[in-house]
Order: structure tokens, then C-alpha cells, then sequence
């Protein structure tokens, strides 16, 4: 799911949100078997670091190297706690140790840990001035508290100092779709993919751009380029569905779907499907879906405005005004699941005024049925009160 919403399909999530840090580099690079890349299992990591590390002969410079690799795999594999002081160990042996406190700040980025890893970065750029990387991580947290300006100021600090950076183009492209220059963010994602084509978040991300300028091909195009690069991620899937979706095609959009699923099973990717088949009119299916986004995630709003929506096209709108009741609890600033809550009340307001109506005795003796009708005019006294 993308974070822009509209009435019944939400937009896929720009897969940018999680933005990438650099890949950093020590002026002495260790073996390749203890360097980070891309696919490398955290385990096997861990463990040819620290052989590296443990090996009394490995010069200084690259067991230091070596420890803020094993930071970061120890951060892969689930040891946040180990990984920071492990990186703490690296920074107070290192005479430099900015690219430890780089590392250190893009885990506390993605950890959420906003403030301290502002003040990681902040020492990072501090000790390496000219360091582009630097710059490119802090613009990331910037991007990450929506200071989307601050971000583009970092972004281009880094491009002066590295004018190949691939990486610092693709996430300046992110700040500016963010903005909503989505011509700009198309132009730096442009750019990026010509340095490195072959990352698939880039692709992914100019997708997004392309839907928002309403060109779903060229926006399906970057999104299979994307799955053809890495097919593990389900992001990827989610975001070609919604664009399949959007040109109509809710079955290609439900088998996209299905494999973001089965990669991860997820609220959004389950109410996305949900409402293809909700638009498909498949509403008990949709339902479904429905239910098990919000039994992954009771707090995922849009799953309960949407379900609200199949179940008043059901004639349910009972269910449906309790669904629209709860996506207003969750996010009182939706103006469309209020206004939905308010058209399903006054209906269910008419329905039971009517049922009321239709309830009462008529008093025309010559055409009553219900038995409280022919008591009253079996009755003479009430007889001569009543019209016949």
C-alpha cells in the first residue's frame, strides 16, 4: 500500500520509504569473504568476520573494518543490541572512526531511533567533511521525518562530493516525489538507473512517479523491471497490482497479489487484493480479505472502511456502519470514511422510519389485515372514532 488513498484502492507504498544507506567503505577494504554485499546471508557473515577479526596476523585497519561489517550483520540477523556495541568497540580503537558512526546512524535510522541517529550522523560528517556517504545517510532521516527540503539540501551535498552517486540520486528522487515533483523525482530516478541499473528499488520507485503523472504503462513497465531484478521482494508485486488495478485488470492484479502474499502476509497487500475483488463484485471474497488484514493488524484502517464499503453493497448496513464507525475511530481526519459513516446513518435512519410507518394500524377499517387493525374495528366504540 501506498500512503495516498483513494476512495476505494490505496496507492502503492513508494518503496522508497525504506531508503537505502550507502554501502560504506574503509580506506582498506578486508576480504571479500567479510564484505558486505548484496544477498549476503547475516550468519555467514558474522562468521567470517569474526575469524577475520580473531586472526592475530588481520592488520589493524582491516579488523576494524571487519567489526562495523559485523555491526551491520549483527543488525541483519536480529542483535540490534550487539551490533551498537560492537560499532561502539570499533569507534573507541579507530583514531577516525566516522564510518562507525555512520553505520551506527543508519542503524538507528532504521531502528527509529530519529534523534540518536542525528547525532551519530552529525559526528560522522563532523569527523569526515568530505565525505559524501555521510551526507546521503543524514539526508535518509530527513526524508524519514518528512523535512523533505533538508533532505535535497544533504542529497545534493553529496552528489558535489561524489557526482556517481547512484544511490544519493534515487533517494533524492524519493524527496521529491515526496514533494510531489514527480517530474524531478522521475529525472533523478532517470539517473540513477543509468549509473546502476541493476537495483530494483529504483525501478520501483520511478513507477510510482509515472502512476502519479497517470502513465500506468511506463508505471508497469519499472515495476516488472523491478520484480525481474529481485522477485523477492513483495513490495514489488503490491505495487504492480495496484497498477494493474488501476488499468482495470483486477485478475492480473489478484495473481500479483497472491505472490506478495505468499513472499508476506501483510494487512495492505490482503485489503489491496480485497478491494480487486470488491471491484470485481466478489464481495464475500473481498470480505474475507478484509478480515484478515485487520486479524494481522487491528489498527489498519483502511481494511475497515473498505470492508464497510462491500458490506453496505451487500445490503448489510448494519455491519457496514459499524466497519465506517471504526475507521473513523482509527483515523478521525478521513474525511471519506466519515462521510461514508454519515450517508450509511441517514440511510439506516430512513429504513427504520419507514419500518415504523409501515408498523402502525392504517384505521381504514375496509382494508385492514393486521390483527391489531380488525381488533380496533371489531371494536364499535373504537369504530366510530376511526376513518373507513
Amino acid at each position: 500500500m501506498r500512503t495516498f488513498v483513494s476512495p476505494l484502492f490505496a496507492a502503492a507504498l513508494l518503496a522508497a520509504m525504506a531508503l537505502s544507506s550507502a554501502t560504506v567503505h574503509a580506506a582498506a577494504e578486508p576480504p571479500a569473504a567479510c564484505a558486505k554485499s548484496a544477498g549476503a546471508a547475516p550468519a555467514g557473515l558474522i562468521e567470517s568476520c569474526t575469524a577475520l577479526i580473531d586472526n592475530p596476523a588481520t592488520l589493524d585497519a582491516d579488523r576494524l573494518n571487519a567489526m562495523i561489517v559485523r555491526a551491520r550483520a549483527f543488525y541483519d540477523n536480529g542483535q540490534t543490541d550487539k551490533a551498537l556495541a560492537e560499532l561502539d568497540a570499533a569507534a573507541a580503537r579507530d583514531s577516525s572512526p566516522a564510518h562507525a558512526f555512520r553505520v551506527r546512524g543508519e542503524i538507528l535510522r532504521l531502528s527509529g531511533k530519529t534523534v540518536e541517529a542525528f547525532e551519530a550522523l552529525n559526528q560522522a560528517i563532523r569527523l569526515e567533511p568530505d565525505n559524501a556517504e555521510g551526507y546521503e545517510t543524514r539526508a535518509n532521516i530527513f526524508n524519514n521525518v518528512k523535512q523533505y527540503d533538508r533532505a535535497i539540501e544533504d542529497y545534493n551535498e553529496a552528489l558535489r562530493l561524489k557526482p556517481d552517486f547512484a544511490l544519493a540520486y534515487a533517494d533524492r528522487g524519493a524527496a521529491w516525489y515526496f514533494k510531489g515533483e514527480y517530474q524531478s523525482a522521475i529525472a533523478d530516478d532517470d539517473q540513477a538507473i543509468k549509473l546502476d541499473p541493476n537495483r530494483a528499488r529504483t525501478y520501483t520507485n520511478r513507477g510510482a512517479a509515472y502512476r502519479k503523472l497517470g502513465n500506468i504503462q511506463r508505471a508497469l513497465d519499472d515495476e516488472t523491471a523491478a520484480i525481474r531484478i529481485d522477485p523477492s521482494q513483495p513490495e514489488f508485486f503490491d505495487n504492480r497490482g495496484l497498477d494493474l488495478a488501476g488499468n482495470g485488470d483486477y485478475t492480473g492484479a489478484i495473481a500479483d497479489y497472491d505472490q506478495a502474499i505468499k513472499l508476506r502476509p501483510q494487512a495492505n497487500f490482503l485489503t489491496d487484493r480485497g478491494d480487486s475483488y470488491q471491484a470485481m463484485k466478489n464481495y464475500d471474497r473481498a470480505i474475507m480479505d478484509y478480515d484478515a488484514a485487520v486479524s494481522l493488524d487491528p489498527k489498519f484502517q483502511r481494511a475497515y472502511n473498505n470492508r464497510g464499503a462491500a458490506w453496505a453493497r451487500r445490503g448489510d448496513r448494519e455491519r457496514a456502519l459499524q466497519d465506517y464507525a471504526e475507521a473513523v475511530r482509527l483515523n478521525p481526519s478521513d474525511a471519506k470514511a466519515a462521510s461514508n459513516y454519515k450517508d450509511v446513518s441517514l440511510q439506516l435512519e430512513r429504513l427504520n422510519g419507514l419500518a415504523f410507518q409501515k408498523s402502525l394500524p392504517s384505521f381504514n377499517c375496509a382494508t385492514a389485515k393486521r390483527q391489531v387493525e380488525k381488533a380496533i374495528c371489531a371494536d364499535p366504540a373504537s369504530r366510530n372514532s376511526i376513518a373507513t
